[in-house]
């Protein structure tokens, strides 16, 4: 059965589904294209002399962008899944950092190439309105 927040969405202009995650994921939460979010994410590498991929270099970008993090509650692991919080944030917009893997979630729904609606989030990244 498909689950009604989940859009199937893949940003990257070629269709490429391997590697890129943050990327795709980034560019839908901060309404810019693929093009523009990797350029933007590979200065950002330079600068910290760290690869794109790298935690702190994401997390540096999203800080210039305006963006905050927080922790997802780990009280328990079945409280928290990617559909579970699109669905207890149906308004704003969100970047989920599971483990491996990065998706986005935009008022109630979640983007990815995939059905990751099952995944645990380790934390979130957002920007206060």
């Amino acid at each position: 059965m498909r689950d009604s927040s989940f859009y199937r969405f893949n940003e990257n202009p070629d269709d490429n589904r391997v590697g890129d995650c943050t990327v795709r994921a980034m560019s839908t939460v901060l309404g810019q294209d693929w093009d523009q979010t990797y350029i933007e994410l590979c200065l950002q590498g330079f600068i910290i002399k760290d690869m794109p991929s790298a935690n702190r270099v994401w997390g540096a970008y999203l800080r210039s962008k305006g963006m905050r993090r927080a922790l997802v509650r780990d009280d328990c692991e079945e409280c928290c899944s990617v559909r579970r919080f699109a669905e207890e944030h149906p308004k704003g917009r969100y970047l989920l950092a599971l483990d491996g893997h990065v998706v986005a979630v935009v008022d109630g729904h979640y983007f990815d190439t995939w059905d990751s609606g099952d995944e645990v989030p380790v934390y979130y990244w957002y920007k206060e309105e």
